[in-house]
């Protein structure tokens, strides 16, 4: 642990006293800054005593096992720097208050327990938590905790009184340790299918997280992140037929590609108004591979040199059908109303895709 500074003391309270509190691990230090000395800690934590060390400098101040909530505390009090510690075990009201550690959290299958998943295994069956911290900190993993590093902390969700790593950096923590091709495949999928359908997160956070971590090499996790964004193209088209028909709007060839006459491909369209030449691209780059495969300058080559033919072309996205259809909606009505203020459209052909 890190003692970058020694803890102020605090008035003496006896050791029965601190094991009646509400919060039954300490740190060595914090039981010392209560009065309790280092002799009498090792009396207390010897086979059959009252105390047991569960860590490296971490106590648990009564002998049966930790519940998973101490064991929770106890991995983030090793891992945690010493001076964050001073809000632990406080004489009076902020005992009830919850600890906040600094610089580290719950990551892996442990996070997503915690943030609901139901296939994430439950807290009690886990043997290893893991632990999120810098990477230049000075810590090994031992017993139940496993120490996992990284150059930038990212902000941690309060969850059941604990610091928990958003839901993208937790999954993908918790498939760098899912092991076994087949196994690993059906979890990575399991997970995946579960963070985005529960509202966790979207797509292509998970896949920056993964690709971050660089998981993709994987042969098993790019079939299920194939699957999941699969899953979620067909979704967002759906979204886009119920857009058309519940806010009745003119049915649109859909699923097409535009070429000129004789010429060169124009790109493939969504959905495509020839009579009001309105050209609809559902842009899932966002939420899928950083680019979607396609470079952006691609997509806006096509999009100039379609709008230069004197077609509009009205870029939607998942998140804004889920979110904001109406107004999704507004922007295609308003296209296609505007067609007869423009010049007319040069000649294209339309083909299914």
């Amino acid at each position: 642990m890190n003692h970058d500074s020694p803890l102020p003391p605090l008035s003496p309270r006896p050791p029965h006293h601190l094991a009646a509190g509400p919060r039954r691990v300490l740190t060595t230090a914090r039981l010392r800054s209560h009065g309790v000395p280092a002799a009498e800690i090792d009396d207390r934590c010897r086979p059959g005593g009252p105390w047991q060390r569960l860590l490296p400098g971490v106590v648990l101040l009564h002998p049966g096992p930790p519940s998973s909530e101490e064991r929770l505390h106890a991995v983030l009090l090793y891992a945690a720097r010493e001076r964050s510690a001073r809000v632990l075990a406080q004489p009076g009201p902020a005992d009830s208050t919850a600890p906040r550690y600094e610089d580290a959290m719950i990551t892996g299958p442990a996070a997503l327990a915690l943030h609901g998943f139901p296939s994430a295994p439950p807290l009690p069956s886990l043997e290893v938590l893991d632990v999120l911290v810098p990477r230049l900190r000075r810590l090994r993993s031992t017993g139940c905790v496993r120490i996992v590093r990284t150059p930038v902390l990212p902000a941690p969700e309060r969850v059941a009184g604990v610091p928990v790593a958003p839901v993208p950096r937790a999954l993908a923590d918790a498939v760098a340790v899912l092991e076994g091709a087949d196994a690993g495949a059906g979890a990575v999928r399991r997970l995946l299918g579960e963070a985005v359908a529960g509202g966790h997160c979207e797509a292509g956070a998970l896949v920056r997280e993964l690709t971050d971590a660089k998981l993709l090499g994987r042969p098993h996790v790019v079939r299920a992140v194939a699957s999941l964004l699969a899953e979620g193209r067909a979704h967002a088209e759906g979204g886009l037929y119920r857009m058309v028909r519940e806010h009745a709007l003119p049915d649109p060839l859909w699923n097409v590609d535009l070429r000129l006459p004789g010429g060169p491909h124009l790109g493939g369209l969504d959905a495509y108004w020839p009579e009001q030449a309105v050209a609809l691209h559902l842009d899932t780059r966002r939420e899928d591979l950083p680019d979607g495969g396609v470079p952006r300058s691609g997509h806006a080559r096509e999009r100039e040199h379609l709008e230069r033919l004197g077609i509009t072309v009205v870029r939607v996205t998942p998140r804004g059908l889920r979110d904001a259809t109406e107004q999704q909606a507004a922007v295609v009505r308003t296209a296609l109303m505007a067609a007869d203020d423009r010049d007319p459209a040069a000649y294209v052909v339309v083909l299914p895709r």
